[in-house]
């Protein structure tokens, strides 16, 4: 018999706020934002307050020091209570001592300044990756009771994130992941065009693969391709991770890698639209070393980042990994998405 873990999938779109910050106003749009979503999960108030005062303090240093700055407030339901995620990006200047500027009373010019020591005390997981030169990412999550943290992680971590593209509130990029007694298995996919045809197409996908995820990855492919048919297709990509190797397949544009000590490994994926037209399903099987996190994403993201501009964030907690990519490739004019498994 195989036993199932409940799946991480991609948030529905109101369990999901990204909020542009550009100018003194987008500060206060934050909190409001963060203390909405605290109240629809019944956040204590003191915990309300801790993740409002955070997202104030990452809004107002993007606002002060960044480029481009966004910000995410999305709903994690990975425990029996849901909390809530903070995520920051932006396209530079970037930190030139990241510890420094993670610890209270650190500020010096170009550095995003006080507020991240404030938001470390506040999270129950609180991390950053920034380069000089390059974007910033912030993640740190509040459960509704503070928690210790888990002293027993599973041995393969996942997480990802979606942006639709400016002017839509549904994504046609949906993710999901499913751990089996041997194994994780991951699905990426791009649905065609924008809006909510293309989230209906990936999600017909996405039930294909996460129904019975005990399969091999070309027969869950094949499987997405029979229940697109009908939709406005996509592209798909599928992945399973156990003991240190990863079978793969994929149909379509959906980057897929390897990444691991400062270098990446392409995975091979085959022409092709998803519920549409597909010639051929091949699958592929690749070695993963240990400490390596292996990354699905759309065309969303540019697959021209380059392993040496973000160098040992394959590291990183998977969802700070993923918003470092977004962050240094994400293509605002297209929907993004993108889902990592992490050793």
């Amino acid at each position: 018999m195989v036993s199932l873990s409940w799946p991480l999938q991609a948030p529905p779109p109101q369990d999901m706020r990204w909020l542009a910050v550009e100018d003194a106003s987008a500060v206060v749009a934050c909190r409001n934002a963060g203390l909405a979503m605290a109240s629809r999960l019944h956040f204590p108030a003191a915990r309300a307050d801790s993740l409002a005062l955070a997202v104030t303090e990452a809004a107002s240093n993007l606002y002060k020091h960044a480029r481009q700055g966004a910000l995410l407030l999305s709903v994690n339901r990975d425990a029996d209570a849901p909390g809530i995620d903070l995520v920051t990006i932006d396209s530079g200047p970037g930190l030139r001592d990241v510890s420094a500027a993670m610890q209270d009373g650190h500020s010096t010019a170009g550095t995003l300044g006080i507020g991240l020591g404030a938001i470390r005390r506040l999270a129950d997981f609180c991390d950053l990756y920034s380069v000089p030169g390059h974007g910033t990412a912030l993640v740190a999550r509040f459960w509704p009771v503070s928690r210790e943290p888990v002293s027993r992680e599973p041995s393969i971590r996942s997480a990802g994130l979606i942006r639709p593209i400016a002017g839509e509130v549904e994504c046609g990029d949906a993710f999901g992941v499913l751990r089996t007694d041997d194994a994780v298995t991951a699905v990426l996919c791009d649905g065609l065009g924008h809006g909510p045809l293309a989230a209906a197409a990936a999600a017909a996908a996405l039930a294909a693969v996460l129904g019975e995820p005990a399969s091999e990855p070309v027969t869950l492919l094949e499987r997405a391709h029979r229940r697109m048919s009908g939709t406005r297709g996509g592209a798909v990509a599928v992945v399973q991770v156990s003991r240190e190797r990863a079978r793969f397949a994929g149909l379509g544009n959906v980057a897929a890698f390897i990444l691991s000590a400062g270098s990446r490994k392409s995975m091979l994926s085959v022409p092709g639209i998803a519920g549409y037209q597909a010639r051929a399903f091949r699958q592929f099987e690749y070695e993963v070393p240990p400490g390596a996190a292996v990354i699905l994403h759309s065309d969303g993201i540019s697959s021209r980042w380059e392993a040496a501009a973000v160098p040992g964030v394959e590291t990183k907690d998977p969802l700070l990994i993923a918003a470092v990519l977004l962050a240094e490739a994400g293509i605002h004019r297209d929907d993004a998405g993108v889902v990592v498994l992490a050793s």
